[in-house]
C-alpha cells in the first residue's frame, strides 16, 4: 500500500494524492463509502488529462482486485485440502485406536492373570517372611 502523506503521495499513484490526479481534483466526502465526489477547477485542470489518469486508476484497481480474488480462490483450494488432509488424519487415528483397543482386550486378559499371580507371590513370600521372623 502507498503511505498517504500530505506532500503528494506515494509512486503507486504517480506522484499525487490518493483520487487525485492533477491539481485541478479535489476529494469531497462522500455520502457513503462506494462514491467518490470531485470538483474540477476548470482554471488549473484539464477535463481529458483528469479522466485519463481516473481510467488508468480505475485499471489499476481492477487489477489489484483480479489479484486478490486469485489469491483468495488460491487460498480457499488450499484450506479444502488442508482440511480433507486432516479428517483423513483424523479417520486413520480412530482405525489405529480400534486395533490398539482390539489387541489390549484380546491380550489384556493375559497381563491380569500375570499380575494377580504376581500380587499372590509376593503376599506369599511377605507371609512367609512375616512368619520366619516371629521364630
Amino acid at each position: 500500500m502507498a503511505s498517504r502523506s500530505s506532500g503528494g503521495g506515494g509512486s503507486f499513484y504517480g506522484g499525487s494524492a490518493p483520487y487525485r490526479s492533477r491539481e485541478g481534483l479535489v476529494t469531497r466526502p462522500a455520502a457513503s463509502s462506494d462514491e467518490i465526489q470531485l470538483r474540477i477547477d476548470p482554471i488549473h485542470g484539464d477535463l481529458e488529462d483528469e479522466i485519463t489518469g481516473l481510467r488508468s486508476q480505475v485499471r489499476q484497481l481492477r487489477n489489484v482486485a483480479q489479484e486478490i480474488e486469485t489469491e483468495a480462490k488460491y487460498q480457499k483450494d488450499f484450506l479444502e485440502t488442508l482440511q480433507m488432509t486432516v479428517m483423513k488424519a483424523q479417520a486413520g487415528v480412530k482405525n489405529n485406536i480400534r486395533k490398539l483397543n482390539r489387541s489390549v482386550i484380546k491380550n489384556g486378559g493375559n497381563h491380569i492373570v500375570h499380575v494377580v499371580l504376581f500380587a499372590l507371590f509376593c503376599f506369599l513370600v511377605v507371609y512367609l517372611w512375616s512368619k520366619m521372623s516371629r521364630r
